[in-house]
C-alpha cells in the first residue's frame, strides 16, 4: 500500500473536522473522495499533506509513519498537491510559476525534462511561458497548478476540486487530463465535486460525511449504489 491513513481525527479549534477516518492508497490507482461541502474532503487531503496537524491516527506513507510531519517534509516524499483555488503566483510569469515547483531536492536534476514535459502536456502554457500567471483565464491557471506540482516529480497527487469555477468544456479537458496522468502511472487522489465522473475515473472510492467515512467501494460500485445516487446524482 503506498498511501494509508488510519483512525485520522482532526479538530478546528472545538469542532471536529475528521473522525476516525481510515483510508487506502494503492500505487498506480486512481482514488476518489467524495461528499457535500463541509464533508472534511480539504481538511483530510491537508492534513495527509503536512498542512494540518491530527490529534490523533497514523498516515502511512510506504509504510513509514509522517502523521504531523511539516509540509515540506512531505513534499520531498513525493507527495503533491494541487490546491483548491489553483494558489498560482500571479505576479510572476508562467515560466516562473513552473520554475517554483521544481526547487524540491527531488526534482532539481529532473527539471528541465519535467518543463518539457509539462509544456507537451499543456501547449496553452508554453504558449504564454512569458506572460504573468494572473493575466491566465481560469481553466489555463488551473493547468499552471497542475504543472507546477508536476515539476516537482511527484508520484502521488491529491487533486481537490480540480473543476471548481471552471466551464464545462474546461472541466472536461482537465478530467482528460488526470486520466491521461493516472494511464501513465501516477497515482491520483481526487477530491471532486463532479461525482459521477470522479466515480467513473476512480478504481476505489470513499464517501465522506460529517467527518467519518460512511462507504467505501470501487468507483463502479459506488456509482451504482442507490445511497450514492439519490445523495450526490440525483437519481
Amino acid at each position: 500500500m503506498m498511501l494509508k491513513v488510519e483512525t485520522l481525527d482532526l479538530f478546528h479549534g472545538d469542532a471536529q473536522a475528521l473522525d476516525q477516518v481510515s483510508l487506502g492508497v494503492e500505487a498506480h490507482s486512481v482514488v476518489a473522495i467524495v461528499g457535500a461541502n463541509g464533508a472534511g474532503k480539504t481538511s483530510l487531503i491537508r492534513t495527509v499533506a503536512g498542512i494540518h496537524k491530527p490529534a490523533r491516527g497514523r498516515i502511512l506513507w510506504h509504510g513509514q509513519d509522517i502523521a504531523g510531519w511539516p509540509s515540506h517534509k512531505v513534499c520531498e516524499l513525493g507527495i503533491g498537491q494541487v490546491a483548491e483555488g489553483r494558489q498560482i503566483f500571479p505576479t510572476l510569469t508562467v515560466r516562473e510559476n513552473l520554475e517554483t515547483g521544481a526547487m524540491l531536492k527531488r526534482a532539481k536534476a529532473k527539471r528541465h525534462a519535467n518543463l518539457e514535459r509539462v509544456l507537451a502536456l499543456f501547449p496553452k502554457l508554453a504558449q504564454r511561458e512569458r506572460q504573468a500567471a494572473g493575466t491566465l483565464s481560469g481553466g489555463e491557471q488551473q493547468m499552471l497548478a497542475i504543472g507546477r506540482c508536476l515539476m516537482g516529480e511527484p508520484s502521488l497527487v491529491m487533486f481537490d476540486e480540480p473543476s471548481l469555477g471552471l466551464a464545462p468544456a474546461v472541466v472536461g479537458e482537465m478530467l482528460r487530463t488526470i486520466r491521461t496522468l493516472a494511464s501513465e502511472g501516477l497515482t491520483v487522489v481526487l477530491v471532486e465535486q463532479n461525482v459521477a465522473v470522479s466515480l467513473k475515473l476512480a478504481d476505489r472510492a470513499y464517501v465522506l460525511e460529517n467527518g467519518r467515512i460512511v462507504l467505501e467501494g470501487t468507483g463502479a460500485e459506488l456509482l451504482a449504489d442507490d445511497r450514492v445516487r439519490q445523495a450526490y446524482l440525483g437519481l
